[in-house]
């Protein structure tokens, strides 16, 4: 029966190549129609590929962390019942890995490599101790076992179980091992991290950025969630949180200052009429900006559940190129992480971000009195070449006021 190629797919647009992050099966491995094989990272997404039959998994033909194109040949599949795996297939090794020299080849028998590359002191202590090095995990790099796992091994078998030269061996070698603790570990950028670094540098090189700030008092909409917010959540199944307050008073400001809503494109400057605000969400495998489109035409509730859609998917890495791709405006809520205050950097080709922050309690002025109040910093980035200081002053001044007086979108005042 011939075999079944199991494809890179089609690349998204303006991307050339991708990396091979994670091979969810292995030679000789069942499959199932459909099932996830191998996921393909890009600078902007994780594509998952699917097997296209049921049968066993023949052959990898490119390991992960190999650079593939769209189109090109990852492995192959032998069809059949996904329960039947030939002897053929079950001693046929992988094939040869077609990396580039600079990237780190994968451990497909990390045990048998681990012990390979054993160095002469750990060969010795195993040696001397009877540990099978096929039953110690290595935490050096691809995976080697150093003198410390020789130790760890040795001190997680119960003291009866060892003879007295052992268990003074095991705190002399635990000791010795001391030294050899201080070790490094290097891992390849991954092409999400690279992007995000290409990006930042370009917008730190190609705008003439500038930051301002201003503060507000969060009392008045800490207390519309204390009053509405279970209500909120029984009618609309979703949280009354921070952002759709931030991203109605971003919307609102952009109305009224078009240009922190536009772009510069070689001479000319590019005005919309439509508001597309991207959202920076952390993820295990670096930020994202997943674009809520045309965020003036939701409610309150639609934004929080759009939100929430948004932010699961980046963790899960499920986001598509479409949600990643566009936005006019940017905001970046570090306050969740504990930050006070920062200078956010422009995501070209926008022109401007909008950095949240902590809500902490702090004494202000008001009315001639001190008090304590839920203040918030909340800092804007902009390019200096399109917005000027009137219009972004006036700008964030607008975002202060509505959400210092919600009720200003209600009146559009």
């Amino acid at each position: 029966m011939n075999s079944v190629d199991i494809l890179v797919p089609d690349l998204p647009e303006s991307v050339t190549d991708a990396t091979v992050a994670t091979w969810y099966k292995k030679p000789g491995d069942a499959v199932l129609r459909d099932e996830t094989l191998v996921d393909i990272e890009t600078d902007k997404v994780i594509l998952e590929v699917p097997a296209s039959e049921a049968g066993t998994l023949e052959s990898i033909l490119h390991d992960t962390g190999a650079t593939v194109r769209a189109r090109q040949i990852l492995g192959r599949i032998l069809p059949g019942p996904a329960a039947v795996q030939p002897e053929a297939v079950k001693k046929q090794p992988a094939e040869p890995v077609a990396t580039q020299s600079h990237e780190i080849p994968h451990e497909i028998d990390g045990a048998s490599q681990a012990a390979d590359a054993l160095s002469p002191a750990v060969r010795r202590l195993a040696a001397e101790h009877n540990v099978e090095v096929t039953a110690v995990k290595g935490s050096g790099i691809r995976g080697r076992i150093t003198r410390e796992d020789i130790a760890q091994h040795l001190s997680n078998q119960p003291l009866s179980a060892l003879s007295p030269a052992d268990v003074v061996a095991t705190v002399v070698a635990t000791v010795v091992a001391t030294p050899e603790s201080r070790t490094e570990k290097r891992v390849l950028m991954t092409r999400l991290r690279k992007r995000i670094a290409e990006r930042l540098l370009e917008a730190k090189s190609s705008t003439a950025m500038l930051t301002t700030f201003n503060e507000v008092n969060m009392k008045p909409i800490m207390d519309l969630r204390k009053q509405y917010g279970d209500r909120f959540e029984q009618r609309h199944g979703v949280r009354l949180g921070f952002m759709s307050f931030y991203i109605k008073a971003v919307v609102e400001a952009l109305k009224r200052y078009p240009e922190v809503n536009a772009s510069i494109d070689g001479e000319e400057v590019v005005y919309r009429n439509y508001f597309d605000v991207s959202i920076a969400v952390s993820t295990p495998r670096g930020l994202v900006t997943p674009v809520l489109r045309d965020a003036d035409t939701y409610g309150m509730a639609e934004i929080e559940k759009r939100i929430k859609e948004l932010a699961a998917k980046g963790r899960d890495g499920k986001l598509t190129v479409e949600e990643l791709t566009g936005g006019n405006f940017t905001i970046t809520n570090g306050g969740v992480f504990g930050s006070l205050m920062s200078t956010p950097i422009i995501n070209p080709p926008q022109s401007a971000i909008l950095g949240m922050h902590a809500i902490k309690d702090r004494p202000v002025a008001l009315d001639g009195q001190v008090v304590i109040l839920p203040m918030m910093y909340l800092a804007l980035s902009y390019d200096h070449r399109l917005v000027d200081g009137r219009e972004s002053v006036g700008y964030l001044v607008t975002v202060k006021e509505i959400l210092e007086d919600p009720t200003r979108l209600l009146l559009d005042v």
